[in-house]
């Protein structure tokens, strides 16, 4: 497909962000941008699973919220176990009287991607698929323009450029931007963790009982497990021809430095070893360690994968642990506000100089820093609990550093205060 070659705004990458971008400067009047993705099609695998209070209603303001909430799952609460009983259970209804979305909604990225390209297509917006950018320098006609340079040899000159591309962005490259750690954000060196292993999977045993999302804390890791809507079955059936009767359940489980590299893409052995080793024993796979004298194996896994839990930063880009859900969900919040801004700015350059006129972005890209840094503070302080050492606290206070997790975790679902602190963090509220 042939591109424009000339546009105001190039937004390149159209997965959420790239359309939530989209999405939120048609809301607010602004049409002319054209929309670019590298692939043929979206992905099918699920990746980033849920979205949050203040993500909801920032999609509503674009209306896309309502229809996202029709296709997912409202998950009521998080729960915090041991192996062998519980520790707490965090409701999502303390946030009644400060959201319309008082739950976390579980629904693959795939299907957010999906819903957010019907709304982007309903109103006229064409991504032109399949073109790769592989070069952008300063146009020749006008130092205020980019010449993007795609790998088919056609050119798009353009006044913007959102980079919606990914974790490995090669407009953020090209531009030389840096994308590192940030030194202001909490260290925490107290975690085992450095790779976690996501999949979606599902189990032999067709009455297994997993509902909202359930932690299980061990010592030096964490395992995580949480049932994807059947909605997620019926895309997959669409998409590949196969459809899976079973319960889809998303598990991920960090992996101690201790257990060695992980797999590129984990086999089912791999992850039942997980699921066997941290997971809760009525899900494991031998029926001496299971209560119900049965073990529940692992039927199929859909889809695995490995990541390592690193954070960074760049001016208005960030990349972090995927503990707590935040990652996909701060960029959607960043893309919302983004195409408000970029419409402001368009249009106050029709009566202001240029250099007057950038403070806007200025003043956003600060603001959105800020939250970024504060996400990446929350996700560490998560990861760090997750994955705390099994040792001793200190020679003057000899217990263990798990047994005193433990012992937190079993506080803060006991004292509402704490409850509401922990729910009000994870639904990204107080970081709009």
């Amino acid at each position: 497909m042939s591109l424009p070659q000339n546009t105001t705004v190039l937004i390149v990458g159209a997965g959420p962000t790239g359309l939530a971008s989209a999405l939120s400067l048609i809301h607010h009047g602004f049409k002319d941008f054209v929309i670019v993705d590298a692939v043929v099609e979206g992905d099918n695998s699920s990746r980033a699973i849920v979205v949050h209070a203040a993500t909801l209603e920032a999609l509503d303001m674009i209306g896309c919220g309502d229809e996202l909430v029709s296709k997912g799952t409202k998950m009521t609460s998080v729960n915090f176990d041991t192996q062998t009983g519980a520790l707490s259970r965090l409701p999502f209804d303390s946030l009644e009287p400060y959201t319309r979305h008082p739950y976390a909604l579980v629904i693959p990225q795939t299907f957010t991607e999906y819903v957010l390209g019907q709304k982007a297509a309903d109103l006229g917006i064409t991504v032109h698929r399949p073109h790769k950018v592989v070069g952008m320098k300063v146009s020749a006609v006008d130092t205020d323009l980019a010449d993007i340079t795609f790998e088919d040899g056609q050119v798009v000159t353009t006044r913007y450029v959102i980079a919606a591309d990914g974790a490995r962005s090669t407009i953020r490259t090209i531009a030389g931007i840096g994308f590192v750690d940030p030194k202001d954000s909490p260290e925490h060196d107290s975690t085992t963790l450095v790779q976690l292993v996501p999949a979606d999977v599902t189990f032999d045993n067709p009455k297994l009982n997993i509902s909202n999302l359930s932690g299980v804390m061990s010592a030096n890791t964490y395992f995580f497990s949480v049932p994807l809507p059947f909605t997620f079955n019926e895309y997959l059936s669409r998409k590949t021809g196969k459809f899976i009767e079973d319960r889809i359940v998303r598990i991920a489980c960090g992996v101690p430095v201790g257990e060695g590299p992980v797999p590129q893409a984990p086999s089912k052995a791999y992850i039942q070893n997980l699921i066997d080793k941290f997971d809760p024993l009525y899900l494991s796979s031998d029926p001496s360690a299971n209560p119900s004298g049965k073990g529940v194996c692992i039927k199929e896994v859909i889809w695995s994968s490995r990541e390592l839990l690193s954070s960074s930063l760049a001016t208005a880009a960030h990349i972090h642990s995927p503990v707590g859900g935040q990652g996909m969900n701060l960029g959607l919040r960043d893309a919302v506000f983004l195409g408000e801004v970029l419409a402001k700015h368009v249009k106050v350059t029709e009566s202001k100089p240029l250099s007057e006129a950038d403070q806007i972005l200025t003043d956003f890209a600060a603001e959105r820093r800020t939250r970024a840094l504060k996400v990446i503070g929350f996700t560490k302080s998560l990861l760090s609990v997750g994955g705390t050492k099994d040792a001793v606290v200190a020679w003057w206070l000899p217990i263990s550093k798990v047994t005193l997790r433990d012992w937190v975790l079993w506080m803060v679902g006991k004292v509402y205060y704490l409850q509401r602190r922990v729910m009000w963090n994870f639904s990204g509220l107080g970081r709009r």
